[in-house]
């Protein structure tokens, strides 16, 4: 099977879960990774601004700001993001992403944990995102200044098969709602 199949499979998948489900989903998974985040003692973490399809992660980082931990999100530049600080309000940017206005609090230091979103996953626990590279280009540029990789979604899109290429970012973990 190649990529592009199983994305679109995995999507189909994704898509297909009734609201209940994504809801109930999203608080299995913020309370896993909460824990996750409080056994590391984690006090900067990335995250993501969460697309329809991901895990919503809005209500994990608000209570990671009121507990004094740095919350980073991605802010796009061109086929790369960087960094930003989490901060309201979010505008709308291209492809639908929301994110916090031009920030010029830049990260500074090692991120312990990154919560990254995907669309599915094979044995190598690479990912299978949007198809457009942005958290590849990324991580390829910044992983030594990253801890420990934890991939979320919904409901377990894996792939038994290789899918992934090997510049695809891998994780250290995935956590799923079921």
């Amino acid at each position: 099977m190649k990529k592009q199949t199983f994305r679109k499979i995995s999507l189909i998948r994704l898509r297909s879960l009734s609201w209940q489900q994504r809801y109930l989903g999203d608080k299995r998974v913020n309370r896993t990774l909460y824990g996750r985040i409080r056994a590391a003692a984690a006090r900067s973490v990335m995250l993501y601004v969460p697309l329809e399809l991901e895990v919503n992660t809005l209500p994990l980082i608000r209570r990671l700001r009121r507990e004094g931990i740095a919350v980073w999100v991605p802010f796009m530049e061109g086929e790369s993001f960087r960094l930003v600080k989490y901060r309201l309000p979010l505008e709308r940017k291209k492809y639908g992403v929301k994110e916090p206005k031009f920030s010029k609090q830049y990260r500074k230091r090692m991120i312990e944990l990154a919560i990254v979103p995907v669309v599915g996953t094979d044995r190598s626990l690479r990912r299978i995102g949007f198809g457009k590279g942005m958290y590849d280009r990324f991580f390829a540029k910044h992983k030594k200044e990253i801890g420990q990789i934890i991939f979320t979604q919904r409901v377990l899109c894996w792939s038994t098969e290789l899918v992934t290429d090997d510049y695809d970012v891998g994780a250290d973990e995935v956590i799923t709602a079921r």
